[in-house]
């Protein structure tokens, strides 16, 4: 019985391809926008784990200055930094792997006719492992070059194709300010992150030479932490917190002039922002399959009244009245998973090239899919009740006299 159902519903679907087609198209934009919304969502989240996750591992940062809402900075007037604070956290602290003292300035790099604008950034030895960089081409700044405060330079990727293009960088020599720098290595690349940041665009130098050629003093503006492999990121906070407020007499109840972030809990926060983003758009995208599923009730009535005649036939020669409702009934739920079906595929193929543009990563979510489809069928069941019950319930005699 369900397989003529089934036959039949798509003979009916047959004699008016564009009445069906138009039926079925609030259902193919809702599941098609559902799943591009949740997928480019779900891509989203996972690009900006990727990108915290390339600033290192068990990545924290210490700030001079007050918490502030936005991305981290030095407040203006804040206590700064020295060296010796990395040095008490090194020696202190339980559960480090490594400290980087930095400290950074704009400048104006030139190598030849060639200039860029750029940031000049100052770290000792441990940066590159803390942050995660590996080196591309040369090497990176030496113990003697940190010590001695040699004008060396290691540049960002972004920098170097900006000065040298294909050239080869090494043993060449830039220009920052008044001062040559003879370039050592290369980094590799990381790209652009989430937040719009070009990780590359920067030149790296040793800390006292940017303290002695640059700055000017001894103050480093962050320190970042990074905890040792399975050691718990919170108590390292607490312990480095612990240490800042006795090394820089805060008593209880002032507020601190310093904080420490954990990386993971930046990285939770944003991928929550982009869950609840992504929830939000693809509640108003399942809108669409309400309105679809009303026009799908709509055709149904409509399929109803101009088969009233073939319905008091069927029912006058013994059909029973479940019967005629399990055949429109089968009806709405075709059209409806038909719908749902090809909205599957402009959404996967939709959320494919938007995420190429995007330069997200595409992710194909089966649970998705399967909720899609299921929700489609129902749509069908729900919204072709109604006029499957109404047919089922004509009289036969009335049906029969339906001009």
């Amino acid at each position: 019985m369900m397989w003529k159902s089934f036959v039949m519903a798509l003979r009916h679907m047959g004699r008016n391809i564009m009445r069906t087609v138009l039926t079925t198209l609030g259902i193919l934009i809702g599941v098609a926008a559902v799943i591009a919304m949740v997928s480019l969502g779900r891509g989203a989240t996972t690009r900006v784990t990727s990108d915290l996750q390339s600033l290192g591992h068990n990545l924290l940062f210490v700030v001079p200055g007050t918490q502030p809402h936005g991305p981290p900075s030095g407040a203006m007037g804040a206590r700064p930094f020295l060296v010796d604070d990395a040095r008490a956290i090194a020696r202190e602290v339980a559960g480090i792997a490594g400290v980087a003292p930095t400290a950074n300035r704009s400048t104006v790099a030139v190598y030849g006719g060639n200039t860029w604008r750029t940031v000049v950034a100052a770290a000792d030895a441990s940066y590159l492992s803390v942050l995660d960089w590996k080196v591309n081409l040369g090497r990176e700044l030496s113990k003697t070059e940190q010590a001695g405060g040699t004008a060396v330079v290691v540049l960002g990727d972004r920098v170097r194709r900006e000065l040298f293009g294909a050239q080869d960088p090494l043993d060449a020599s830039i220009r920052m300010g008044n001062v040559s720098y003879r370039v050592v290595g290369t980094l590799r690349p990381k790209g652009q992150s989430t937040f719009g940041q070009d990780q590359d665009d920067f030149v790296l130098v040793p800390l006292r030479t940017f303290q002695r050629r640059i700055s000017g003093n001894d103050y480093v503006s962050m320190l970042f932490v990074s905890a040792a492999s399975g050691a718990p990121t919170d108590q390292v906070k607490l312990d480095i917190e612990a240490l800042f407020l006795e090394r820089r007499h805060i008593h209880p109840g002032d507020e601190p002039d310093f904080y420490v972030r954990d990386m993971k809990e930046v990285q939770q926060m944003v991928g929550g922002i982009t869950s609840v983003l992504t929830s939000l758009l693809a509640a108003i995208a399942a809108v669409s399959l309400l309105v679809g599923g009303i026009g799908i009730m709509n055709i149904m009535l409509v399929a109803v009244t101009e088969r009233t005649r073939e319905i008091g036939i069927r029912l006058a020669i013994g059909a029973r009245g479940r019967e005629v409702l399990l055949q429109f009934l089968v009806e709405a739920i075709v059209l409806s998973v038909f719908g749902g079906a090809l909205g599957i595929v402009l959404g996967l193929v939709g959320s494919y090239f938007a995420a190429k543009g995007l330069g997200l990563p595409f992710l194909i979510l089966p649970h998705v899919i399967a909720i899609a489809v299921v929700f489609s069928a129902a749509v069908g069941i729900s919204f072709g009740f109604f006029p499957a019950r109404k047919a089922a319930r004509l009289n036969p005699i009335e049906a029969l006299r339906y001009e």
